[in-house]
């Protein structure tokens, strides 16, 4: 229901079928095709979607059973992609995703495979069948498509390749689609990002500055929302997007925590997180976001999680700097043991730099010098003193 009103479908029914098993040919029974059948016919429907993964025969068979368009879930996802995809990024990947759906299902769509195009006598052979072109062209596509991504990544490598020159943290918002990533993105950096209540709003990534209370700075990465059994064809063509995960120092699982299915929410977004670490190492720089708390009623019992949580409403704010100061926390924890610098007063660029990639606990100035502690990597405790150097600067 909620995928077909996120594209401005008129929904005039929803049906639960059970099934004892599934029909090769049209997936539900005789009966149930029968019912939907004359339901269609009565209320004019125009289109039905099945909320499972049809094959194309059992979606051939169905549309001529039902005498209108049937679509699966897969197909309703990717309209809804299609029609959210902004930049040129998004809409080559939903392009590739829609072209590997398509190339499985040109079956159904032409009637007349037993008409030759090309070849003449003995020169060329009977030639190739409408499908095999229409196949044919879509692979070629699709092939052009990759070749255009792979530039993208290779972009995306170098920026990410410049920023570890000049290192600031990652912190990655991903979650359930629809769970208010965008509205705590646009919360945190004053962005304006587009932040509505439907599903899959944001399908490319964007990356902002964020300054934390002590004045350290660390890149804010908002993300494609995840959703239960994202097809195959979706994951593989945004991966490109989701790599910003795989990049990130910390990553905050933003949860509606008034939805209904929201525990569900939870295992279907650490599921795709698996799938893309390969394991389950990300729970190491996990913490959740309990966001819309502005809409629970009070009463609830605050569920019990393993992993560290912060109750926020990204609408109202409320949480939000409890937030910032957990992020800033546990990027401290990974980070390694107090340096302490004497800085001439003058040194005003380096004593900037230590702000934006450490973290100050102490500070002590005087007329001439400022006395530093921080908390430092060690790459960026080298890097520092590499600065210095270059600066001649003796701390």
């Amino acid at each position: 229901m909620n995928l077909a009103a996120a594209i401005a479908l008129e929904v005039a029914g929803a049906y639960l079928v059970r099934l004892r098993s599934t029909s090769p040919a049209t997936l539900i029974g005789k009966g149930k095709i029968e019912e939907f059948a004359a339901l269609v016919a009565e209320q004019e429907i125009g289109l039905v979607v099945v909320d499972a993964a049809l094959s194309p025969i059992q979606q051939r068979n169905l549309e001529t059973a039902l005498a209108c368009k049937v679509i699966d879930r897969t197909a309703l996802i990717l309209e809804i992609f299609g029609a959210r995809a902004r930049t040129a990024e998004g809409k080559l990947q939903v392009e590739l995703a829609s072209l590997t759906y398509q190339k499985s299902r040109l079956v159904r769509s032409w009637t007349h495979l037993e008409r030759q195009r090309g070849g003449f006598g003995f020169l060329g052979g009977p030639g190739e069948s409408q499908i095999e072109i229409d196949r044919r062209l879509i692979s070629e596509r699709i092939e052009k498509i990759k070749k255009q991504l792979e530039k993208t990544v290779r972009t995306r490598e170098l920026h990410r390749a410049r920023r570890r020159d000049v290192p600031y943290p990652i912190v990655a918002l991903v979650g359930y689609t629809n769970a208010g990533k965008s509205t705590l993105f646009n919360r945190l950096t004053g962005a304006d990002v587009i932040a509505r209540d439907q599903l899959f709003a944001t399908l490319d990534p964007t990356l902002r500055a964020l300054t934390l209370p002590s004045g350290q700075q660390v890149l804010l990465s908002d993300t494609v929302g995840f959703i239960s059994n994202l097809p195959t064809e979706l994951v593989a063509a945004f991966r490109a997007t989701l790599e910003e995960v795989l990049e990130a120092d910390l990553i905050i699982h933003v949860r509606d925590i008034a939805a209904e299915d929201s525990a569900a929410e939870k295992q279907d977004v650490e599921q795709v997180l698996k799938k893309l670490f390969g394991s389950e190492a990300f729970f190491e720089h996990l913490l959740e976001a309990h966001n819309k708390i502005d809409l629970l009623s009070g009463n609830e019992t605050p569920e019990f999680s393993e992993l560290p949580i912060v109750r926020i409403s990204a609408r109202t704010g409320e949480g939000c700097q409890a937030l910032l100061a957990f992020i800033e926390e546990k990027l401290a924890s990974h980070l390694a043991a107090p340096h302490h610098f004497t800085l001439p007063v003058t040194a005003g660029k380096e004593i900037a730099w230590l702000y934006r990639h450490g973290r100050v606990t102490k500070r002590r100035d005087s007329e001439k010098n400022i006395r530093l502690t921080v908390e430092l990597s060690t790459a960026d405790a080298a890097r520092f003193e590499e600065m210095l150097k270059r600066a001649a600067i003796r701390a």
